[in-house]
């Protein structure tokens, strides 16, 4: 009789929520696996060039000092993403049909083909710019260094208490430099994020978070 062979197995296929840092959003809070957690605050862009030579300046010496006067760490992050213009351009097909007057209408079509050859020649990018701040668990004190034995609501609750007086500040001093800023909240981080781990040309924009019945990651 032939000894018995080993059995084959399949590998062990490892999925994306294995390599996620995260373990909860809730509300403005991003709660990850070592129970440290994060708010982030999306932040307008300016168009540095439009600027005068003194404007420019100025707002590089304003951003200089908001930097200079913190007194918590903060990590920005841009985010570049390739644009898909084909709504757009959808969009102008429509009003150069519906558009009686015929020279409105050229112009119209003229336009749309500068836009087709921009983006033919050129890498037509949105860019997303963001701050956030971080939580670590050793700000609880002794609490802190023995994460396991801690409830997750404690965790985000003690979050907020050390996380959200810095982020007002820094949306007061980024708003006093005249930049648009808010915090980003739990619908719009879940977006973000799914976007980034299932990137796509468009994006996708999820339901409401409170519609799903099952967890969209888990550990």
């Amino acid at each position: 009789m032939a000894p018995n062979k080993p059995k084959v197995t399949s590998p062990i296929k490892s999925s994306t929520q294995s390599f996620t840092e995260i373990e909860d959003i809730r509300e403005d809070i991003v709660l990850l696996r070592d129970f440290s957690a994060v708010v982030v605050i999306e932040v307008g862009a300016v168009n540095f060039w439009l600027l005068s030579a003194e404007e420019q300046s100025a707002m590089i010496y304003a951003y200089s000092s908001l930097l200079n006067s913190l007194s918590f760490p903060v990590q920005v992050l841009i985010l570049s993403k390739r644009m898909d213009i084909s709504s757009y351009l959808e969009y102008l097909n429509l009003k150069i049909k519906n558009q009686k007057n015929a020279t409105i209408q050229k112009r119209l079509m003229s336009y749309q083909d500068f836009v087709r050859n921009i983006v033919k020649k050129t890498t037509v990018l949105e860019k997303r710019f963001f701050f956030a701040v971080p939580f670590n668990p050793l700000e609880m004190g002794v609490a802190g260094a023995s994460v396991k034995s801690l409830k997750k609501e404690y965790v985000i609750s003690r979050a907020k208490t050390s996380l959200y007086p810095k982020r007002d500040t820094l949306l007061r001093l980024l708003t006093k430099i005249g930049l648009k800023a808010a915090p980003m909240q739990q619908q719009q981080l879940v977006d973000l994020f799914y976007n980034l781990y299932n990137s796509s040309a468009t994006g996708r924009q999820l339901a409401p978070v409170e519609s799903y019945t099952d967890v969209i990651m888990t550990g």
